[in-house]
């Protein structure tokens, strides 16, 4: 829920269920988003008649329901028939749901467009596609870089598998090049005043202090922190599996139990018979995604709409690195199996140490220079 101010100056309002999203340019865009409805942007100037009429008749829409159904592919040399081949791999079918998901509605989206003569592109034939097709495809979504990048990646994870079982003799995706991303970092990464902010609007002994807390002091996933509870919490450590990976290669991790964490635990009422620490309003567990926009909303409300869950699990990490922990170190904290990670936050905070110093002594070279030099001492007695 957002507050407006109205453009007459008689006061402000707060209208349910509309919801503020910052786009990749920093643009912050309007929303209504009902339960069970797809969103729907509000583009009239907020406060206004305009904007109003627009807000209620966006809330009186009724989109009904529909699930997508997938026709199987009749033609062998399809793309779409090799992407439904390969959802049905049993390597592809160990992977998460979630992950599951995402490729195959990325890829499911990609063989639904229609080229110039109104074609399906599921329909070509995947033999014929060349590197330049998929530059194509990339370019087409350039306007979300990390989606175009995504789509690459999984194209060529689809024709990696195809080339291994013999449907293919090559991989057309293999050195297409990814776009640069216009934030190479990613998330945002909250800042200390950004923690104190969302601190100071949501007190100690709200669900929304408690999702905080957990995301720094743990730096779990979305995913993670949803299902911890305090069967997780055992003589002052934490020890979870992780989601990431669950199905293939499971990893877990135990951490310790921060005293800040255990006494903000230990200060929110917790849904009665529910292991979970971090509940709906109707005292049930949240779901990866229902808890990422629930805490969208916390941060807006905060005024903090470009911060995210993940960027907590950014601040931590970074918050481990400048504290002096190894790569190894940060390994066991996040679950991590390679050191590509741990290095990006260690090469950080080793530069802004490495400065630091360059910085002392800067500054020790100016104060020498200060201070007046100490006159020389004359040998003999007075003459």
């Amino acid at each position: 829920m957002v507050e407006f101010r109205l453009r007459d100056g008689t006061g402000s309002i707060r209208l349910r269920y509309l919801v503020e999203d910052t786009d990749r340019h920093g643009n912050v865009r309007l929303y209504v988003r009902r339960p069970g409805q797809p969103k729907v942007r509000l583009l009239e100037r907020p406060g206004t008649d305009a904007f109003m009429a627009e807000y209620k008749a966006a809330i009186g829409r009724q989109v009904p329901a529909t699930r997508r159904t997938k026709t199987p592919a009749k033609d062998p040399a399809s793309l779409r028939f090799l992407c439904q081949q390969w959802y049905q791999d049993a390597d592809f079918r160990t992977l998460s749901r979630s992950t599951q998901h995402i490729r195959q509605l990325a890829l499911d989206s990609l063989c639904d467009q229609r080229d110039i003569q109104g074609r399906c592109l599921g329909d070509k034939p995947f033999a014929m596609m060349e590197p330049r097709h998929i530059r194509a495809i990339r370019d087409d979504k350039a306007d979300t870089p990390a989606a175009a990048n995504n789509l690459v990646g999984y194209l060529r994870l689809l024709f990696t598998w195809a080339v291994n079982t013999e449907r293919a003799t090559r991989n057309p995706a293999r050195d297409v090049p990814k776009l640069t991303l216009p934030n190479p970092d990613g998330h945002h990464t909250w800042t200390p005043s950004e923690i104190a902010k969302f601190e100071a609007h949501h007190p100690i002994g709200t669900q929304a202090r408690l999702a905080m807390a957990i995301l720094y002091y743990t730096g779990l996933r979305r995913s993670d922190a949803v299902l911890l509870g305090r069967q997780h919490i055992s003589n002052g450590w934490i020890r979870i599996t992780l989601q990431k990976n669950k199905a293939r290669n499971p990893t877990t991790i135990e951490i310790p139990l921060l005293p800040e964490l255990a006494a903000i635990i230990e200060a929110t009422p917790t849904t009665q018979g529910n292991l979970n620490l971090l509940t709906t309003s109707f005292g049930k567990p949240y779901s990866t995604e229902g808890f990422g926009n629930r805490f969208r909303d916390w941060c807006n409300e905060a005024g903090l709409p470009h911060c995210s869950a993940h960027g907590l699990r950014k601040s931590r990490s970074t918050a481990l690195a400048e504290s002096g922990a190894t790569e190894r170190e940060l390994m066991a904290w996040n679950g991590w199996h390679s050191a590509t990670e741990a290095t990006r936050y260690t090469r950080k905070a080793n530069q802004r140490t490495l400065a630091g110093r360059a910085a002392d002594k800067l500054m020790e070279q100016k104060m020498d220079k200060t201070v007046p030099p100490k006159p020389a001492k004359t040998s003999g007695g007075d003459k």
